[in-house]
């Protein structure tokens, strides 16, 4: 748009999809017309139901080469673990009988681990369980191809072949090499990220999007991440949902750089905004409970947020950098959230089929 935008101009804008970068610059100087937008593109696209997803979480090793200066969890592999297959196997099998519907596996960038090891982690799971496979970051991708002489289209056709069903839009943090040369120098480029993501939806493997949001990053940075994930999504159709992921700041040095605290004005606004510049290409925009802890997650629903994760059962990754709302929500105490919200909980699957 052109000139200074009124809240109907704006309004009407994005319900078309037609935001620009100007106008999300705008409505952050301006967060109560932000506020409003937002809520009314939820109401319009998604009512009142609120959305998650009985799941479990397992980080199979935390050995990792990586040197991520947000990561807390990474070991060096004289220190950290490997999973062994049957205990990977009794953690399914746990999470199968509470109900669970979906097992999202990540770990870290193990030395030595190639593509074989990966596919026959996912084998063995469908061989024994009638579950969705969510698993292995961009990030994880690319390295089990560099391990194995391989490129990442042929990682992720035999990945799909043994039963992978979708992968977690992690590694993303924010989409600008400016900023992932300071916060994570060994991690996959921007362009790289968004071709594996590409390839991944136009072989047919649905993925989730992600931001990193409340470190050293701009407002402008934030913005043209969203608008990266918009021009993708208009491409493939291929995301299921936009997370927005808090920076958690102990235990790790990007934390000890940063010099400041993201609050709950800002929280808002950055989840509002999504809503508002994905509009209406990804309709799902996710809060995560373990980043925000459960009371502000339950307010990012008057911001534009209509799903709020996974019930986890495990979570190693985010707690080890300061994460304190616990590693389990059930099903029960996350339909309370929602109802305590004066919203609609529904279960759903991780292709958002409401179950």
């Amino acid at each position: 748009m052109n000139g200074e935008p009124d809240l109907d101009s704006l309004y009407e804008c994005a319900r078309h999809g037609d935001i620009e970068r100007a106008d999300a610059l705008f409505l952050v100087r301006h967060p109560h017309i932000l506020f409003y937008i937002a809520d009314e593109l939820r109401k319009e696209t998604k009512g009142d139901i609120v959305t998650y997803v009985v799941n479990r979480n397992i980080n199979f090793t935390n050995v990792c080469i990586g040197n991520c200066k947000f990561c807390a969890f990474r070991k060096a592999k004289e220190e950290g673990y490997m999973l062994s297959m049957d205990t990977v196997l009794a953690k399914v099998d746990e999470a199968v009988k509470n109900e669970a519907t979906e097992i999202c596996i990540q770990g870290g960038l193990h030395p030595d681990l190639v593509l074989e090891d990966y596919c026959r982690l996912v084998k063995r799971i469908k061989s024994q369980f009638d579950i969705h496979i969510h698993a292995f970051s961009p990030m994880e991708i690319h390295h089990v191809a560099r391990n194995s002489g391989l490129d990442e289209r042929e990682v992720l056709k035999e990945l799909k072949n043994a039963g992978l069903g979708s992968i977690p839009g992690t590694a993303a943090e924010i989409l600008d090499d400016r900023v992932r040369r300071i916060i994570c120098p060994k991690k996959l480029s921007t362009a790289r990220w968004c071709d594996i993501i590409t390839t991944a939806h136009r072989l047919g493997i649905p993925t989730t999007a992600t931001i990193m949001y409340g470190h050293i990053e701009t407002w402008e940075d934030r913005i043209n991440h969203m608008f990266t994930i918009r021009e993708l999504q208009k491409e493939t159709g291929g995301f299921t949902e936009f997370v927005l992921l808090k920076f958690m700041r102990r235990n790790n040095e990007l934390g000890r750089m940063v010099n400041r605290e993201v609050g709950f004005a800002e929280d808002a606004m950055v989840h509002a905004l999504a809503r508002v510049i994905l509009h209406p290409y990804c309709v799902n925009i996710q809060a995560s409970w373990v980043k925000l802890g459960i009371p502000d997650a339950q307010r990012m629903l008057y911001f534009g947020v209509n799903d709020l994760g996974g019930t986890l059962m495990e979570e190693n990754i985010s707690r080890s950098s300061g994460a304190s709302a616990g590693e389990y929500m059930s099903p029960d105490e996350l339909e309370r959230v929602i109802k305590d919200a004066g919203r609609t909980p529904r279960r759903r699957n991780t292709t958002y089929k409401l179950l």
